[in-house]
């Protein structure tokens, strides 16, 4: 294999118009040779020059194709992520990574076994306001952390036909957002020692979950995890508060938007996110005194770091951005999460 790494992408839905496509044109060293699609005048519009397979299986079937990614309806990621594997083709699926542990853990036996690369797209690593929580901690600007919130909340008050919102395998908010949050939740403090899920269906018409309320226990300190469809008027991003003080970030990373009007990497503001968050700083040598308040600078997000780190994994310079392990990881309390909330306790979780 060349430097040039040629990938082949299935299907031409939101996930891969809005995020997939216009990430991998702009990578240097990777090439979107093909696309399948049962709809090709409508991927012709967007990218003439892309070519067209009619079936996933004719995707895979070609010589050309290094890279299959996998932005499909999440119960149909494991069958396709084990034909491309069986292929000879390294993968990259959409989050969530399948949609039980069981098929994860097989998949990741199968890409093990025929030495691919398997890697799923938590994108939301490089959210702006994420680096930005993770230097603090980092830094340790904020202390020993007590309490940690990550909200994604919105207003969506139509139930929209569409699978994401269906009864099907994998359906459901949860199963949407909830890896986002949960991935960045290991990311920063590893695995939980138990979770709590309270689940719902809050919209008039909702089939599956449109609201979720996670709350992870690493010994005293809790890790909050919460998403809701019927939130005009949205809690912060991020509320994290420790032995040094707060932080609260409003505001969602604004690449997504970015990318749905049309705007592409490189530009001189790209993943700029405006507004920042507060560092609440107790004033100790005073109990009377009122805290300061230092406004932290929020770092520009980096979607497109994802696939430079997968081209330099191929290429066998640089580690996997998102290894299967760590997409495991997530499965493993996306599962613990779903039997939490069926009997309605906490539901312990170890270490695989």
């Amino acid at each position: 294999m060349t430097d040039k790494i040629n990938v082949g992408l299935v299907g031409y839905g939101f996930a891969s118009k809005t995020f997939h496509v216009p990430l991998l044109m702009a990578e240097d060293g990777m090439t979107l040779q093909a696309i399948s699609s049962s709809d090709a005048a409508k991927v012709t519009a967007d990218w003439p020059q892309v070519e067209i397979e009619a079936s996933a299986a004719a995707l895979f079937a070609r010589d050309d194709i290094d890279l299959v990614v996998i932005p499909t309806p999440n119960d149909t990621h494991y069958d396709l992520a084990s034909a491309a594997l069986a292929a000879g083709k390294h993968v990259v699926i959409d989050k969530p990574f399948t949609v039980t542990l069981d098929e994860a853990e097989s998949l990741v036996e199968q890409a093990s076994r025929a030495g691919k690369l398997l890697s799923v797209f938590h994108n939301r690593r490089w959210d702006a306001d994420f680096l930005t929580v993770r230097d603090l901690l980092e830094r340790g600007d904020l202390g020993r952390v007590a309490h940690f919130e990550s909200h994604f909340d919105r207003y969506r008050p139509e139930v929209k036909t569409r699978w994401r919102e269906s009864a099907a395998p994998g359906g459901g908010i949860w199963y949407d957002l909830g890896p986002h949050l949960i991935d960045q939740a290991l990311v920063l403090f590893g695995m939980p020692e138990e979770i709590s899920l309270d689940q719902a269906c809050q919209r008039d018409g909702a089939q599956v979950d449109d609201y979720f309320h996670a709350v992870l226990r690493y010994g005293q300190r809790r890790v909050i995890l919460h998403a809701g469809s019927l939130m005009a008027a949205p809690a912060p991003r991020f509320s994290v508060h420790g032995t040094h003080g707060s932080y609260v970030k409003h505001g969602l990373d604004p690449q997504e938007d970015m990318l749905k009007c049309g705007e592409r990497r490189p530009t001189p503001e790209w993943g700029e996110d405006h507004q920042h968050g507060l560092h609440t700083v107790p004033n100790v040598n005073d109990a009377g005194a009122r805290p300061e308040l230092r406004e932290v600078p929020t770092r520009a997000g980096n979607y497109p770091a994802y696939y430079a780190g997968i081209r330099e994994a191929i290429r066998g310079q640089g580690n996997n951005p998102v290894s299967a392990e760590e997409s495991l990881a997530v499965m493993q309390v996306l599962e613990a999460g779903r039997r939490s909330a069926q009997h309605g306790g906490f539901e312990q979780l170890t270490a695989r």
